[in-house]
């Protein structure tokens, strides 16, 4: 029992651990990448810099998408008023 306990406790601290490196891995290849690079470094980051920017959503764009999804919702509203209004279910 002893000797599993032990056995589990070195499985789980292994893949913690190799979890853990490989965010280390990636920095550390980039970095060197970067630092290779040199003036071609500032192209890569203006791509990376795109690539977050295609990924996340603006402040307008978050404004944008909530006030349609208010529009729908008054619209969808107004529909099942004019329903019920006909005896219908909405």
């Amino acid at each position: 029992m002893n000797r599993t306990l032990r056995t589990g406790a070195t499985v789980l601290a292994v893949l913690a651990a190799s979890v853990m490196l490989q965010g280390c891995i990636v920095g550390a290849a980039v970095g060197a990448a970067g630092a290779v690079v040199g003036g071609a470094a500032k192209v890569t980051g203006s791509v990376v810099g795109a690539g977050v920017d295609a990924v996340t959503t603006s402040d307008e764009e978050t404004r944008a998408r909530r006030e349609r999804e208010q529009r729908d919702y008054e619209r969808e509203q107004r529909r099942c008023e004019q329903r019920q209004r006909q005896g219908r279910d909405c």
